[in-house]
């Protein structure tokens, strides 16, 4: 993701069995965006991001802050019980305060701001339903970092129970990717608008991966950029059997992609061999990606998709955005 430059017309590139003369390019529908922050740098840098989305797709942003008890005892440093309602009083009206700021900044962008209290995921999850949310932007900190809203159990939480896709903003964006911050607009300024030039699909073919590459293909249309499907083979054990493991994952990338795709490029098919967190950023960084797509867990899937230790490497040390979709 970059600022807008003008577009390319390349040839388009369509699936098995198609006619590219008869393929257009798919057009997403994003109709609502939730925002959700808890006003640290981190959810700050992912802001330009989400406004950007709604931009183009005329969308609704819906920005969030979701008060916790965890949160708010964390901050009462031992002060008495019965000062408890007044904090919570007091956290409440700065995270109204703040969200008007962040409204300031949203000039001709459709939006609602929401304070809410609870446990974070399941009143991001009210909010997802009452609001028919298409995506879900958030940003996420380091692993050393102090948690508040995006680490550990909450970022995973997020990952694996949102039914629409969830884009992360990690502390490592940079170069092309990285959007400047949203300021006051005013009438003189160019909005930020999206540029996705190169993305970045990897997938272990787990059930649901075709979802998850249709995803990858319908931003690559929409947004005429050139596609990498990656499989990372981590198993060496099996390096001598036939098929050859890397023939059988080129193929099986391929047939991934639908014979109603209409890709502006020819798709790159990658096998790499090692840990897949490495290889998935190794080939993100090489090939100057705009955005990593990977599929999500579904809370009672075991064994698909990526791991949470392997996602959530991704996700902290990407240069780019990454989409995780719930195959």
């Amino acid at each position: 993701m970059a600022l807008l430059d003008a577009k390319q017309e390349p040839a388009v590139y369509a699936g098995k069995g198609t006619s590219a003369e008869a393929k257009k390019p798919a057009t997403l529908s994003i109709k609502n965006v939730l925002f959700a922050t808890d006003f640290s740098p981190t959810s700050e840098a992912a802001l330009p991001y989400a406004a950007s989305i709604c931009r183009r797709f005329g969308a609704t942003l819906h920005a969030a802050h979701v008060i916790s008890d965890a949160g708010v005892m964390a901050m009462t440093g031992g002060v008495d019980y019965v000062n408890i309602e007044n904090l919570y009083t007091d956290v409440q009206n700065d995270a109204k305060n703040r969200l008007e700021q962040i409204s300031q900044r949203l000039e001709g962008i459709p939006h609602r701001c929401y304070v809410r209290h609870g446990q974070v995921w399941k009143t991001l999850a009210t909010l997802v339903e009452w609001n028919e949310i298409d995506l879900l932007v958030l940003g996420t900190r380091g692993r050393k970092g102090l948690g508040k809203l995006l680490l550990g159990s909450v970022a995973e939480d997020v990952l694996r129970h949102a039914p629409c896709p969830v884009l992360t903003i990690g502390p490592n964006v940079s170069g092309r990717a990285k959007l400047p911050a949203l300021t006051n607009l005013g009438r003189d300024l160019s909005p930020v608008e999206l540029d996705v030039k190169q993305i970045v699909f990897a997938t272990n073919f787990a059930a649901g991966s075709e979802g998850v590459a249709r995803a990858a293909i319908s931003l690559a249309e929409e947004f005429r950029a050139r596609l990498t499907l990656l499989h990372v083979i981590e198993d060496y054990v099996e390096l001598g059997r036939r098929p050859a493991p890397i023939e059988d994952g080129v193929h099986r990338l391929l047939g991934l992609i639908p014979a109603t795709a209409s890709l502006p490029y020819l798709p790159e098919t990658l096998v790499e061999f090692g840990p897949a967190a490495e290889c998935i950023l190794k080939v993100a960084a090489d090939r100057e990606a705009d955005m990593v797509v990977l599929g999500a867990r579904s809370s009672s899937a075991v064994g698909t998709h990526l791991p949470w230790t392997t996602t959530h490497e991704v996700l902290v040390h990407a240069p780019c955005p990454v989409l995780t979709v719930r195959g």
